[in-house]
């Protein structure tokens, strides 16, 4: 992997382009890229990169030009079917220097230009500079594996970069709140569309590719996942062959990802995911497959034994971190930085520690990442499938006073119990339609939350058109070509949560220098997933049919017929615990307060049922991370003093010293 970063200024500019601050975004991205550095200036155009080698270690040098040097690329990702496009390039004449990827992208946009992302099969952000056209062309991978941010000031400078974070260090953007995306962050973990939390910072959206030409910019979807298909739902084959078609793809999507000149590896969850993977690779390399596993002390928070049994039965070298509270939180303010926007799932925290882990073997690791979207994993898809349909049944076949008396039942019951407060989020007692029993059931802060808890001024800066925080999803969800609605919430999840699960895999393991890389979301198998029949993703009250029946004889029974438990973690026992002081801190305190987000009097209410039992771990852990996100990038604190352990430690120098490891080898 590697950091990418570039400046191309309009005529209209009265700046030029200074090394030093080229120099500047390029450092810091230094994680992203120990191994290499590079520069790249050509009058009004910049580059910088930042290398972390994988093939061709050697060779390979960024940023590269071609050889009449009329175009120069940056590149960020890896581009597995790269020996294939070698070969025909060859054939057509295209002379290579290298055995890496880089060039044979750089000898793609000579063929073929703008059409080049289409012929990639892989992870990729980059950015071309061609010299005859003085056009500037990005490009991002399908599914938005690699991030690439950008700035576009009012001269018409173009700024864009692997993170944001040297955006700033080239003083493209000045660091503000963007309010307009606050409400997308309180419900749905992080910004689902192209805007950031940083006001006049936007992201490529997937599969898309972005045109500079002195200012303007214009940009162009060239893939998107397609759902309704010929061979869909009435596919005319037995549900065997598709088994193993699947199965096949799947293997096919590993195999591809173990090209490297490095030692490579798998976090082992012991969900059926990765598990899935720990399973073909070991059936597809000599040696033992290097595995490494997280977790937390806490019972309820450890899912080893399921990883330790994955290991045991494929014979793997085995690894494992477990994390304390005091580590947890120790690294929150630097991993904020890391991150750039707030943290939007505690688990990244842990993945974080693991990739720490893993790197000191390993510089290449294949993950789990994008199978619950593309197969429904999730329990909230079979909940709303089911819930949406006994809803509408619900509503016709009830007569209006027998359904008011019910919700009224369920209102009185869900203040005092939990089996009332279940069927709360229930159509017995919500409208039966996608925004209350999808959007808002599963939302951090939904639509009434935010109603109460939003200053009446910010409401007003933010305007009406913002306001609505599943405006992104809306769009998905009329867009989608689905016959199903589970095809369709899995469209919207592809295009939107998917993205945030992806950042955090990228930034977390990048901010060990790792790169990880993920076969779910190989996209020939991902177009194949798609116009599968739903049955075949959700089978009843069995999440990831076809996958289970993939691995069946694979697999341990224990894996294959186990609950997802998502990655969990302790954080609601934490804040009410020893850590109650990043409440009083971050949540009530004065700094926050004056702020003017938020209503004081919602915020100590929701704070206080967190105290008598109820369940805000997930909505405190957004508004702890909102506001040091906020004195971080917005008040210029140093990440390394923000947080802390609870005397404010700084970051310790090394993870080995604040965590406990377990290394085990199956011979």
């Amino acid at each position: 992997m590697c950091g990418i970063c570039g400046i191309a200024l309009s005529r209209q500019s009265e700046r030029r382009i200074e090394r030093n601050v080229l120099v500047r975004m390029r450092n810091v991205l230094l994680h992203r890229g120990p191994d290499d550095c590079g520069l790249f200036l050509d009058n009004n155009v910049g580059f910088g990169h930042q290398r972390l080698s994988i093939v061709d270690v050697a060779g390979g040098h960024q940023p590269m030009l071609s050889e009449d040097e009329n175009h120069c690329i940056v590149y960020n990702g890896e581009v597995y079917n790269h020996p294939t496009l070698r070969a025909e390039l060859e054939a057509r004449g295209y002379h290579y220097r290298t055995r890496c990827d880089t060039e044979t992208v750089l000898h793609l946009y000579a063929a073929h230009g703008f059409e080049a992302p289409r012929y990639l099969r892989g992870m990729f952000a980059f950015a071309i500079w061609d010299r005859e056209r003085r056009e500037l062309f990005l490009a991002r991978d399908r599914f938005g594996v690699k991030p690439l941010y950008y700035a576009l000031t009012p001269d018409g400078s173009l700024y864009f970069a692997s993170e944001i974070k040297a955006l700033l260090a080239a003083n493209a953007v000045a660091p503000r709140l963007n309010a307009a995306a606050l409400p997308d962050y309180l419900a749905n973990h992080a910004p689902s569309g192209a805007d950031t939390l940083f006001e006049g910072v936007r992201r490529l959206p997937a599969g898309c590719t972005l045109r500079w030409r002195d200012g303007a910019v214009h940009i162009e979807q060239y893939w998107d996942l397609r759902f309704a298909s010929d061979s869909a739902d009435d596919l005319p084959r037995p549900e065997r062959d598709l088994v193993a078609e699947f199965g096949s793809r799947f293997r096919e999507a590993v195999q591809l990802r173990l090209m490297a000149d490095v030692p490579l590896g798998v976090f082992l969850s012991g969900g059926i995911d990765s598990a899935a993977i720990a399973a073909t690779m070991s059936d597809l390399v000599d040696a033992p497959v290097r595995t490494f596993s997280v977790a937390f002390a806490e019972r309820e928070a450890n899912e080893l034994a399921y990883a330790r049994l994955v290991a045991e039965r494929f014979r793997t070298e085995h690894h494992e971190v477990v994390v304390s509270p005091t580590d947890f939180f120790s690294v929150l303010g630097r991993l904020v930085w890391q991150e750039d926007e707030p943290i939007a799932h505690p688990s990244s925290i842990a993945l974080y520690f693991v990739s720490r882990l893993a790197a000191e073997h390993v510089k290449v690791v294949l993950t789990g990442e994008g199978s619950d979207e593309m197969l429904a994993g999730y329990g909230r898809y079979r909940t709303t499938v089911y819930n949406l349909a006994l809803g509408r049944r619900f509503e016709r076949l009830t007569p209006r006073p027998v359904r008011a008396a019910v919700r009224a039942m369920v209102a009185a019951l869900s203040r005092r119990t939990e089996l009332g407060r279940k069927l709360a989020r229930t159509a017995l007692y919500l409208p039966a339609d996608i925004t209350s029993l999808y959007f808002d059931n599963f939302a951090v802060f939904s639509r009434p939350w935010q109603d109460e808890m939003l200053r009446p001024e910010l409401r007003d800066r933010i305007g009406a058109v913002h306001l609505d925080p599943y405006a992104v999803q809306r769009a998905h969800l009329g867009a989608a070509d689905g016959h199903s609605l589970l095809d369709r919430l899995l469209y919207v999840d592809a295009k939107t949560y998917l993205h945030e699960l992806l950042m955090k895999q990228d930034q977390m393991s990048m901010a060990a220098s790792i790169e990880s890389r993920v076969p779910f979301l190989d996209h020939p198998l991902t177009e194949f997933a798609a116009a599968l029949p739903a049955r075949l993703k959700l089978r009843g009250w069995t999440t990831k049919h076809i996958l289970r029946e993939a691995m069946r004889g694979t697999l341990p029974a224990a894996i294959l017929e186990r609950r997802k438990m998502g990655f969990p973690v302790p954080l609601g026992r934490w804040l009410r615990g020893p850590y109650r002081w990043l409440i009083d801190e971050y949540v009530l305190g004065e700094r926050t307060a004056a702020r003017d987000l938020f209503e004081p009097a919602v915020v100590r209410q929701l704070v206080t049922a967190h105290e008598r039992g109820a369940n805000h771990a997930e909505r405190l852990w957004a508004l702890i991370n909102l506001e040091v996100w906020q004195r971080i990038f917005l008040d210029g604190e140093d990440e390394r003093s923000v947080v802390g352990d609870g005397q404010r430690a700084s970051v310790p120098r090394t993870m080995t010293a604040q965590a406990r490891r377990v290394r085990a080898r199956t011979a």
